[in-house]
């Protein structure tokens, strides 16, 4: 057995519902006989594809039933555009698989003025959403609140629909999270006093308040922006909901510290609604407003999704190669970059040594604590001559960024290690993230 578990698992942050469905992907082509590398890398990324083709077009028809075939492909034409879409949509992230049930939910969810819904159907996606990433809660408290309003047997919303459902998707993941941590864990409340209550999230970087204002959701929306703001003007009451969504998701993510564009992905099908609506409206400038559209979004989604950042990626196919031959059993690679700049294991697939800088945050509220990552960058040379102070603990790859070749070019000299790849990563370094990818062979 090998593999890696960050310190997440440990502290019962992470839950094993999402991670089970590409565990039984991976399961199922090992008992194929077809668990190659490739194959594990990919049909996680186009099972997740399939699940966002399926999403858009449940938009769609969610939008064709409310309004008419004409706006439905306008939202569908601006979802098809947005370049924050392109980019996140196959990525198998927590982030990525909340926005997709957000939008299965959003599709059985009873708008008011319109006979389609299913309380129990939107419940469910919404409940197996909070189970794979509890932040899910956050955009449908306005709406299961207006849904609630709305309803006029509320005593049969809760009895038969809110408490089976709630029972039902958190005894699920109890019993699963059971099974793997081999004790009761409930993930979704240790993820809420990480998270909000001890605004722990902190430790990986923080943002002015009004970040996701004026660059969060402006960078996600993109020349969208616009649209989305006419579309806001122009659309019926009943749309109301939707931006009183939005606006709350972006207003509560702002008290906390730690802001990520990824975390408001889950408000950007909402967006599309505003943004197709105001499309349909335009008449005679509606194609050449569909064309800037696309080309607009065309040059980001093709850069951010093949070119930039892409270094990350390719140097796992320059280890992978270790695996093929026979000095597996010898090599030890280590990653000198800002913790998790890399996949791991799921790129390599055999039990090579690998190593890469710790950034795990302080549970323990010693206010002196300094993560690994850190205290590396601190002093880089200093670290290398102290962690590695005998030959025979020296690991016979290293994978670092550029930036750091010349601070450390005296360790590399007299430890006999050379030069066997540059992998271009960004053309915009910043701070530890270099133009370049330098993987180092110790020479034998």
């Amino acid at each position: 057995n090998y593999g890696y578990l960050t310190w997440e698992w440990a502290s019962g942050l992470r839950g094993y519902s999402y991670p089970l469905v590409f565990a039984s992907i991976y399961k199922a082509l090992q008992l194929l006989a077809k668990d190659e590398v490739q194959l594990l890398i990919w049909v996680p990324r186009l099972a997740q594809a399939a699940l966002a083709a399926f999403a858009d077009v449940k938009l769609y028809s969610l939008v064709r039933h409310l309004e008419n075939a004409e706006t439905a492909k306008c939202v569908y034409f601006c979802q098809l555009c947005s370049w924050f879409t392109w980019y996140s949509c196959t990525r198998t992230l927590t982030n990525t698989m909340e926005t997709l049930l957000t939008t299965f939910a959003l599709s059985y969810y009873p708008i008011k003025g319109s006979k389609m819904g299913s309380s129990w159907k939107y419940l469910a996606l919404v409940a197996l959403a909070i189970i794979i990433r509890p932040t899910a809660a956050i955009p449908w408290i306005p709406l299961v609140f207006s849904h609630f309003l709305q309803e006029q047997r509320k005593a049969d919303l809760i009895l038969y629909n809110y408490i089976p459902v709630g029972m039902i998707t958190v005894g699920t993941s109890l019993i699963i999270d059971r099974v793997f941590f081999g004790e009761w864990v409930l993930v979704q409340l240790n993820f809420l006093k990480f998270n909000v209550l001890q605004n722990l999230g902190v430790f990986y970087g923080s943002h002015p308040w009004h970040w996701y204002f004026t660059q969060g959701l402006p960078v996600i929306l993109g020349t969208h922006l616009p649209f989305f703001i006419h579309g806001c003007v122009l659309a019926p009451k009943r749309y109301r909901i939707f931006l009183l969504t939005v606006i709350w998701t972006v207003l509560v993510y702002s008290t906390l510290s730690h802001k990520e564009f990824r975390f408001i992905y889950p408000v950007l099908p909402f967006c599309m609604v505003f943004c197709g609506y105001s499309l349909k409206h335009l008449k005679a400038w509606k194609k050449p407003v569909a064309s800037f559209l696309l080309l607009s979004n065309l040059a980001p989604a093709l850069y951010t999704g093949l070119i930039h950042q892409r270094g990350a990626l390719d140097v796992m196919s320059h280890i992978q190669q270790l695996c093929n031959n026979s000095y597996q059993s010898q090599a030890f690679v280590f990653i000198m970059m800002p913790c998790h700049s890399t996949p791991f294991y799921s790129h390599v697939h055999c039990p090579l040594k690998m190593r890469f800088l710790q950034c795990p945050p302080d549970l323990t509220g010693n206010e002196s604590y300094v993560d690994e990552a850190d205290l590396f960058y601190s002093n880089p040379l200093g670290w290398l001559n102290k962690e590695f102070y005998s030959d025979t603990l020296l690991p016979s790859h290293l994978i670092f960024f550029s930036v750091l070749e010349q601070e450390i070019s005296s360790f590399l000299t007299s430890r006999d290690y050379e030069k066997t790849a540059t992998i271009f990563h960004t053309h915009v370094p910043q701070g530890r993230v270099g133009s370049h990818i330098y993987v180092y062979r110790r020479k034998t």
